[in-house]
């Protein structure tokens, strides 16, 4: 039952994938991202990670980036090869530049860098609304907390060292939440349309979730997409404007098969000299770019 309608067909076939990639043979999936590879040296592996595909196993994940390592080595040098390693991770949901080092000495090397802040990382995401102000930084700790609601769920949120007192609405310095992680944001607003924008986004810190947590609570922009932080209290798919869903060509009741729209489109790693490593988004962040018209000069 392949539906008519071009959108619902797109929005169809990315369900799809996500349920494909745990679907196929782990040989093929190590073949794809080997196509995917955007560059190599004798010391890594960047690849441009797909859309859905988790990092790690765990319950009900058959195929993840972790368990075709050994296979994806072998395909790119020789039967010889030792597994490469994974530096640093991304999201299931998000898509682009992903390090992978050839031996266990290089692993740690990167990873450290990543841990002391020496990697520059820029992401893309398409956010409903427009971040007041259009460029700023965001800094509010990030702790995990419970959801008490009619299914409870646990959510990253954020975790302010300050607030506005009730009764004279002066700031006042609160007590830190132990558990709190310091997380801080970049944000640079690139283009804006149909009730959304593109932004550009360089994460500081890597707290968990962090890009999501601040655009959607400290923002008020979620990302196109995301339905775990969209709303704080409930699981729901997103609410989105009506001329979003008309430029989308979308029904609102359909809004909970969109994908989420976070791409990590550059990283630079000081290895010797510094290397800048560029993923172009996947084809269906390009398509809502182009739905959306949110034109971006490339740089």
């Amino acid at each position: 039952q392949i539906p008519k309608d071009p959108a619902r067909r797109r929005i169809r076939e990315l369900a799809m994938l996500s349920k494909q990639l745990q679907q196929v043979h782990p040989n093929v999936l190590a073949k794809m991202l080997k196509q995917g590879t955007v560059y190599q040296n004798e010391e890594i592996v960047v690849i441009n990670k797909p859309y859905g595909l988790p990092v790690h196993g765990g319950p009900g994940i058959k195929n993840c980036i972790a368990d075709v390592l050994p296979t994806l080595a072998k395909m790119l040098e020789n039967m010889k090869a030792e597994p490469l390693h994974l530096c640093h991770r991304l999201d299931k949901e998000t898509t682009g530049v992903m390090v992978l080092a050839r031996s266990k000495e290089a692993a740690e090397r990167i990873r450290l860098l990543f841990k002391t802040r020496q990697v520059e990382k820029i992401y893309w995401a398409i956010s409903l609304g427009d971040p007041d102000p259009t460029e700023g930084i965001v800094e509010i700790p990030i702790v995990e907390k419970e959801v008490r609601s009619h299914q409870s769920h646990y959510k990253m949120t954020l975790a302010p060292n300050y607030r506005l007192s009730p009764e004279d609405g002066k700031v006042v310095k609160i007590r830190k939440n132990r558990n709190a992680e310091s997380a801080v944001t970049r944000y640079r607003l690139l283009a804006s349309s149909s009730a959304c924008s593109l932004l550009e986004l360089q994460p500081v810190t890597g707290v968990k979730h962090q890009i999501r947590v601040h655009l959607a609570y400290g923002l008020g922009c979620p990302i196109l997409g995301d339905h775990k932080y969209s709303h704080w209290s409930k699981l729901a798919p997103q609410k989105l404007p009506e001329i979003t869903l008309k430029r989308l060509k979308l029904e609102q009741s359909k809004a909970r098969h969109l994908p989420l729209h976070l791409h990590a489109y550059r990283l630079s790693l000081p290895l010797g000299e510094r290397l800048d490593l560029v993923c172009k988004p996947p084809l269906f962040f390009q398509k809502t770019l182009k739905k959306l018209d949110l034109d971006v000069a490339n740089d």
